[in-house]
């Protein structure tokens, strides 16, 4: 019999909705039950592409002798993290703080207030490498409840004071000028992996942000180390079994150091944020394998992740029928099998699929170490391969609408289709963005996700804003159209009126200031799989600030949040990298260019094209002609004895007008 999360819009719930566990969705009526019960509530963090997860669901929460032990002495929460990342960011504090760690699935033990006692990640079943059996741990809560109820409680109290004096610490601000961007770029290079590329050891994750940040600078001061990094780690990933050689995308992350085995899982914001980095490293060096990946990884997302509504789905599972690996794994012999002998040993080699396998049970994972020597002959097997593996189990699809991951998307979209001559991704990041507008804000206020057209009733988080912003204002530059700035300052103003701390100017909640109270509200300033909210909005706020008239408080509101981060950014750029391609963007001005002429004008087409190819990143480009209504860029930018123009700024100064693709480049100061 179905349990209470049967009525849930969450993929991770409804795969829960039909456990013996009787699972309450996150309610005040789930802790009023605790409270009137007195057991402690039982809290279960995860999300629906999630392998261990999964693992723990099936050992677990499936099981009728656990399930009736929890349903017995606990009430039993189970949270999607991803529709609700204030309440992971919460107990994930505390799940750290207690063990030192973090990871899904988060399995937390709280006082009917909400006040945690007992944290930690996955649980087997039975005892197993120093960890405890879940059963085990159920019946030592309970003990400890029911003999020791007073002390717990008071523990908890004490956790719960400490969690919340440190969310309200923050590091003291530091300078952004071009020296702190030097030094944050030379640290990056003392952490560089030569050999593999990225940083740091197994497991790897793809470090878009640091990658977007190394490109700027390369662009801003002309560092080749800073090239070299961003240029090798793109290429290695793309090479390596992380990335999806038969069709496109990257999974979340490798388990070893050089990208060989990922962890399969897909997710819509790791895809976004690689896809804006590829396209631009494709326009830095115009070379061949960065703009495959980027039109590859925009192909995925259009056929694999679009939903019928017109957004982006969060992700592919990790598990195709609790397997992971299934669908994407390949030996020699599947290879022949498919392929033929001759074709199939070809492409083994290519591949670098071997007898004794790169995964598990002598299978491979796909890599293309090299381009292949009969690229014609790959460009005929590789449809017949994919043919193939669609015949496989696939893993399932999480089709929640997420806001935040969406906007990612969005931008990605509409910045690399207009730079990279793809007018189709720049309408699909439109229709993504009309759906947002449409569904995801309620009341003139947004939301944090939707399924199936159906909103959800999280309230957004500043991630939310700050990224949806930013996409906003990529396609007000991409379609030099008014609606998306006034989507985009609408979208702004809510978030600096609900968000910002008043007392600390530059900083910001993760949550609203009316928004469901928690055990302490939220604020992170650190970048980690994705930009932090805050690092979003300084981004979209110093766009913003060069696009619309009035006053600078965009601008200053942008400014004083990149000083809050500033020492977080110079001394940990690993984890700052978004706050630092935001910090480039305004050391440069940041650059804006104004391309005036006819609509569907050759001249004038071509002047954008070409500033859209050539200008840095960052760099804030907008098309129309002169005077169009509601876009402030194009104010008092008149044709040039009645051609085409394209004006050059930086910050508040503008050079004379240019009215050729060579006088555009000498004018954005870069080499013809």
């Amino acid at each position: 019999m179905p349990n209470r999360l049967a009525a849930a819009t969450s993929p991770y719930l409804l795969q829960h909705a039909d456990n013996p566990v009787d699972w309450w969705e996150w309610s005040d009526e789930a802790f009023v039950e605790a409270a009137h019960r007195d057991v402690p509530v039982l809290l279960s963090v995860g999300y629906a592409a999630c392998h261990w997860c999964h693992v723990m669901a099936h050992e677990s929460f499936e099981d009728e002798d656990t399930a009736k032990q929890v349903n017995a002495e606990f009430v039993a929460i189970k949270v999607d993290r991803e529709e609700r990342p204030d309440i992971d960011a919460v107990y994930m504090a505390a799940t750290q703080a207690m063990t030192g760690q973090g990871g899904w699935p988060m399995t937390c033990f709280l006082t009917p207030s909400g006040e945690p006692f007992h944290c930690g990640t996955y649980y087997p079943p039975t005892p197993r490498s120093g960890m405890p059996g879940f059963r085990q741990l159920l019946g030592a809560v309970t003990k400890a409840w029911r003999d020791d109820g007073e002390r717990v409680r008071r523990s908890a109290g004490e956790i719960a004071a400490r969690l919340a004096d440190n969310a309200a610490a923050t590091l003291p601000p530091g300078a952004v000028d071009p020296d702190s961007l030097d030094r944050a770029a030379a640290t990056l290079g003392e952490l560089f992996d030569p050999r593999a590329g990225g940083f740091g050891g197994a497991p790897k994750f793809p470090p878009s942000m640091a990658l977007e940040f190394l490109l700027r600078h390369h662009e801003r001061t002309g560092s080749g180390d800073a090239l070299r990094l961003a240029a090798l780690t793109c290429e290695r990933m793309a090479r390596g079994g992380m990335y999806d050689q038969l069709a496109g995308g990257f999974a979340r992350y490798s388990v070893d150091a050089a990208w060989v085995v990922p962890h399969f899982e897909k997710m819509l914001y790791d895809n976004g944020l690689l896809l804006r980095v590829y396209a631009h490293l494709s326009r830095i060096t115009g070379a061949a394998l960065p703009r495959r990946i980027a039109e590859e990884t925009a192909a995925f997302l259009l056929r694999d992740l679009r939903t019928a509504e017109g957004g982006f789905a969060s992700a592919l599972d990790a598990d195709t029928e609790g397997v992971e690996g299934l669908t994407y794994a390949w030996t020699p012999a599947q290879l022949r099998e498919v392929l033929g002998e001759d074709d199939g040993s070809w492409v083994a080699s290519l591949l670098t699929v071997t007898d004794r396998g790169t995964f598990e049970h002598g299978s491979s994972t796909l890599q293309l170490l090299a381009d292949p020597d009969d690229p014609e002959r790959w460009e005929r097997v590789r449809p017949t391969l994919l043919a193939s593996r669609n015949t496989r189990a696939q893993p399932d699809r999480d089709d929640k609408v997420i806001t935040a991951w969406n906007g990612m998307a969005i931008l990605a979209l509409a910045e690399g289709g207009a730079a990279l001559g793809h007018p189709e991704w720049v309408d699909a990041a439109a229709a993504a963005a009309d759906l947002l507008l449409r569904l995801h804000v309620v009341d003139g206020r947004l939301r944090r996700s939707s399924r199936d057209g159906v909103v959800g009733n999280a309230a957004g988080v500043l991630e939310d804003h700050g990224c949806l912003a930013d996409a906003l204002l990529a396609l007000h530059q991409a379609t030099g159209s008014p609606r998306w700035l006034t989507a985009a300052g609408e979208v702004l103003d809510i978030a600096l009126e609900h968000f910002a701390d008043p007392e600390r100017p530059g900083t910001f909640y993760d949550t609203a200031d009316d928004a469901e109270a928690l055990l302490h509200r939220p604020r992170e300033f650190t970048d980690n799989a994705t930009p932090s909210g805050s690092a979003a909005m300084a981004s979209a706020l110093l766009t913003a600030s060069v696009l619309v008239d009035g006053p600078a408080r965009y601008r200053d509101a942008a400014e004083a949040a990149l000083r809050s981060a500033g020492t977080l950014a110079e001394k940990h750029p690993r984890f700052a990298g978004h706050w630092l391609t935001a910090a480039e963007a305004m050391v440069r001005g940041p650059l804006q260019v104004a391309v005036v002429g006819p609509d569907s004008d050759p001249a004038r087409d071509a002047l954008l094209a070409h500033a859209r190819h050539i200008a840095p990143g960052g760099t804030v480009i907008v098309p129309g002609q002169p005077d169009a209504p509601g876009v402030p860029l194009l104010a008092d930018r008149p044709l040039v004895h009645d051609v085409p123009a394209a004006y050059v700024c930086r910050g508040f100064v503008c050079d004379r007008p240019v009215t050729t693709v060579e006088e555009l480049t000498a004018s954005l100061g870069l080499r013809p």
